[in-house]
């Protein structure tokens, strides 16, 4: 798939069968709606859109998502929601049987994932268990990352239900499950496996639980979403209203680009034009246009800004680092939407 921005001449809701929506910076922030998303979200479904929620939280039950969601005017049921803890007991089962003992360290929703795909809870390191399944739960502390350090340190497979640094919070970005895991690493000098994003085995066992063709993966953050999707081979969709800006998105190495750019999930239910090169180095996205010169990105002065203008940034950024040119983030400009 090309490393550069996609085009769809119909709204994306038409030309695919199922969308894989992260949560917080898409669908909500926290407990608060985002505009638009669930207007945006419902409109979809009418047009025949499948949605399944793919979530890097490994701490809630699948009921206790959808509940929120529903009440966010979001309607949803418990199975179109997938955790990285029911990603994290997955990637269990490809290596363990039925029966095998697995010391969880993290919250409810990682222990019954875990006892749900059939494996015996170990009460610790001393049980020798044979995996250490680890997710974020805020109660979490030494002794419980101690633990898993004694039992990785002894041979216990280590599977972490992701690796996100931060944690969006209320107050700002605390430590994620990736913190966590590090301390563990840092003990013992053994890299876990990671279930969650950016690798893509929660985008492959969704598409393989609803069955679907024509999959599309929306996401805020470049590098967990939008590099999931890259690694699995799936088209990806940004939107604006989270983590990764606009910028970022300008300065994304290939592996983290999205294939989409939208300003919020009205995306979902428009067309998106494809950047065109145009003379003299720019290339232009309907009337707004951007190009790369001595590593400086210049774009359209007169005008609105707007997501025309993301694109044809992205256009002309993505083809001048193709080929080599270093662009200076300094001379990436702010771009609103």
């Amino acid at each position: 798939m090309t490393a550069g921005l996609l085009g769809s001449d119909v709204p994306l809701a038409d030309g695919h069968d199922l969308a894989l929506v992260d949560l917080d910076g898409v669908a909500y922030h926290g407990h608060l709606p985002i505009e638009h998303a669930s207007a945006s979200l419902v409109g979809a479904r009418e047009r025949g859109l499948r949605l399944l929620f793919v979530t890097n939280n490994a701490s809630r039950e699948p009921e206790d998502v959808a509940e929120q969601l529903s009440g966010l005017d979001i309607p949803t049921a418990p199975d179109e929601v997938m955790t990285a803890a029911q990603a994290c007991a997955a990637l269990l089962r490809t290596r363990l049987e039925p029966g095998a003992s697995v010391l969880v360290v993290g919250g409810r929703g990682l222990v019954t994932a875990v006892e749900q795909a059939g494996f015996r809870l170990a009460s610790g390191a001393d049980d020798a268990p044979d995996a250490v399944a680890q997710g974020f739960a805020p109660e979490l502390g030494w002794s419980d990352l101690a633990e898993a350090a004694y039992a990785v340190a002894g041979g216990a497979w280590h599977v972490a239900s992701n690796r996100d640094l931060s944690l969006p919070t209320a107050r700002g970005f605390a430590p994620g499950n990736g913190a966590l895991v590090a301390a563990v690493v840092a003990a013992t000098g053994v890299e876990p496996d990671s279930a969650g994003k950016p690798a893509p085995t929660m985008y492959r066992l969704a598409v393989e639980r609803v069955g679907a063709e024509r999959p599309l993966v929306i996401g805020d953050r470049l590098d967990t979403d939008l590099a999931g999707a890259r690694a699995g081979g799936y088209p990806g969709l940004h939107v604006l209203t989270g983590v990764s800006s606009a910028r970022d998105a300008v300065l994304a190495s290939p592996d983290l680009r999205p294939h989409y750019v939208g300003a919020d999930l009205r995306a979902l239910l428009e067309p998106h034009p494809l950047p065109e090169p145009a003379a003299d180095g720019w290339w232009r996205c309907g009337d707004r246009g951007a190009r790369v010169v001595d590593g400086i990105l210049e774009a359209d002065r007169e005008g609105p800004q707007g997501i025309d203008l993301v694109r044809a940034a992205c256009a002309a950024a993505w083809a001048a680092a193709d080929e080599g040119v270093t662009l200076e983030p300094s001379g990436v400009p702010r771009i609103t939407v």
